[in-house]
């Protein structure tokens, strides 16, 4: 407890990599939680001793495949209501992932725990520069209340420069 200010966690994890799950690393995280103000995202000071597998071919794969289609991509429930993903919605589901990541992160509380439940649609949106564009309606699982939070958000994603959400 810092009085007046809020609480803080010291934490000691083993992070799995989600595409290679023999591969693991460790971090040490401290996380403040601001007290009375709920619109004030937690501050987050992470290290990681290691690295996780290297995706850039798996990255540069997926660019390329939507990049090349004749019309933008649509999709509906992923997973579907049995949890089932096709192949090539992975990269889709694990883009969202990370995007739903930022989210949980900026509207998290102590008394929270969120987790992408699926996406109820996702479509890409035109442009002229080299970034891929997608408007997500995703559905987030508070675990705590298990209520189900559905949510929109516009994701800008290049493989060079990451994932930002820019809504």
């Amino acid at each position: 407890d810092i009085d007046g200010v809020g609480h803080k966690y010291h934490l000691e994890l083993v992070l799995e990599d989600v595409l290679d799950k023999d591969s693991t690393v460790n971090c040490t995280a401290e996380i403040l939680y601001h007290l009375g103000n709920k619109n004030i995202a937690p501050d987050v000071q992470f290290t990681i001793e290691g690295e996780l597998k290297n995706t850039d071919e798996a990255d540069n794969i997926f660019y390329n495949r939507i990049k090349s289609l004749e019309k933008e991509l649509v999709a509906e429930n992923i997973p579907d209501n049995h949890g089932n993903i096709s192949p090539e919605m992975e990269p889709v589901r694990l883009l969202a992932w990370v995007a739903s990541g930022y989210v949980i992160w900026q509207n998290s509380t102590e008394n929270t725990k969120f987790q992408l439940a699926q996406i109820k649609h996702v479509k890409q949106v035109k442009r002229s520069d080299e970034y891929l564009e997608f408007d997500f309606m995703i559905l987030l699982h508070e675990m705590v209340s298990q209520e189900i939070i559905p949510w929109q958000m516009t994701v800008l994603w290049h493989p060079q420069h990451g994932v930002q959400v820019t809504r």
